[in-house]
């Protein structure tokens, strides 16, 4: 049988059986996505520094193509000026050769006037295009001060790099704070992070569920505790990344109801009542005999 490789999200929509126009919900978090949403405050510094980057990209190939076009016309201009140093070279050879003459013999004649007229105008000539040239050369330089990246731009840029990587390591826990529950077993981890739950001291309870996801403990119920945190918290967009990402872990579980009904809550919270409407008809054909589905059904018919 062919193998068939779908995204997360599809795969998790298909697996719930939702409608055909129902794979785009569990978009959250998908940072391709022209209008992304559900983004966790990871996503958010990715997207924020795949902007920036993208724009540095964008400028330097535009200098990239000014700096080959002022290439080819400094070589122009570099052409014009040794044309004219050869011009001025031979003018002032000719002129000391008419000077070199017997003086007496062309002060009586036209020749002397007439040829030393001419390199008078042929050299006016070159001073007009000398300053001409000064002038385009002026220009240029100003062109390349207003638009190049200076260094102050390309250290702010690293410097925006570095405190990303930053915020990564903080994220995947590699700071000394944590380090504590690498002594912990597990399964005492799981537990104390309940608890933390069932007293409301999500901080903390967050913590533990990320230690749990970073050690690839019950990962797909960790996502769906952080999820029903961010929900009660009302952080809906991150909500729906941690629901989506626990559903694309594991289907089959038996909070997905719950899931699905938050899911769609939270989408319909902020303001995406296209794909809220697909999860609560999700919830409705998928568990029509569970408390979701009717907690669905009134939500559906409130938007409808």
């Amino acid at each position: 049988m062919n193998k068939i490789i779908l995204t997360a999200s599809i795969v998790v929509i298909t697996s719930l059986n939702l409608s055909a126009a129902e794979p785009s919900a569990f978009g959250a978090g998908d940072l391709n996505n022209p209008s992304p949403y559900g983004l966790t405050s990871s996503e958010k510094t990715v997207l924020n520094n795949k902007n920036s980057l993208k724009k540095v990209v964008v400028k330097t190939n535009n200098q990239a193509n000014e700096v080959e076009s002022l290439r080819e016309r400094i070589d122009g201009l570099q052409s014009i000026v040794e044309s004219l140093s050869r011009k001025s070279h031979k003018n002032r050879t000719s002129l000391s050769k008419l000077e070199n003459k017997n003086s007496e013999e062309l002060a009586n004649s036209d020749e002397y006037e007439k040829r030393l007229s001419q390199v008078i105008e042929v050299n006016t000539e070159l001073i007009e295009k000398n300053r001409l040239l000064i002038s385009e050369l002026s220009k240029i330089i100003e062109t390349i001060n207003l638009n190049y990246i200076t260094k102050i731009e390309f250290n702010e840029l690293v410097n925006s790099v570095n405190e990303f990587k930053t915020l990564v390591s903080k994220e995947l826990g590699t700071k000394a704070g944590i380090s504590s529950l690498d002594k912990m077993k597990t399964a005492d981890v799981a537990k104390k992070a309940k608890a933390f739950y069932d007293k409301q001291y999500y901080t903390k309870s967050i913590e533990y569920y990320s230690h749990l996801i970073r050690k690839n403990y019950k990962p797909a119920n960790a996502h769906y505790m952080i999820g029903q945190m961010n929900f009660k918290r009302k952080n809906y967009s991150n909500a729906i990344s941690f629901y989506k990402k626990s559903a694309a872990l594991y289907s089959k579980a038996w909070y997905m109801p719950k899931l699905m009904l938050n899911t769609a809550i939270s989408m319909d919270k902020t303001g995406d009542s296209k794909n809220a409407k697909a999860f609560y008809t999700g919830v409705i054909r998928k568990y029509p005999d569970s408390p979701q589905a009717n907690t669905a059904q009134i939500k559906l018919e409130s938007i409808n």
